[in-house]
């Protein structure tokens, strides 16, 4: 498994989170881009972030198959060994390209 092939199945499981909305507020982030543009992330994976009210919003690895989150622990496992990293240098480089990826892309009604 490549990074761009890890890159690419974390963020289609990210996109498949959205909609999502806050519980307290209720504003809405239709896409995981406005989910990033729109709010505060705090530090380390791109799972947690700050809604605009201030409530911790969060994005889970839930309903992602099995073999998959395997699969991409043990590509971590073996890649933060060979890239002498930590864990959380590879979450979060991994994080930064995902970030760069999705905002780089135009948004809806953009070209």
């Amino acid at each position: 498994m490549t990074e761009t092939e890890v890159i690419r199945q974390m963020r289609a499981h990210l996109e498949g989170q959205f909609p999502k909305t806050c519980v307290v507020c209720h504003r809405s982030y239709a896409t995981l881009r406005d989910y990033l543009r729109l709010t505060t992330h705090l530090g380390g994976t791109m799972t947690f972030a700050l809604c605009a009210c201030g409530t911790t919003l969060a994005l889970t690895s839930d309903g992602m198959p099995l073999l998959q989150l395997w699969t991409l622990l043990n590509w971590a496992r073996v890649e933060t060994r060979k890239r002498h990293m930590t864990p959380q240098a590879l979450l979060n480089h991994l994080r930064d390209a995902i970030t760069q990826q999705v905002l780089a892309e135009p948004g809806p009604g953009q070209s």
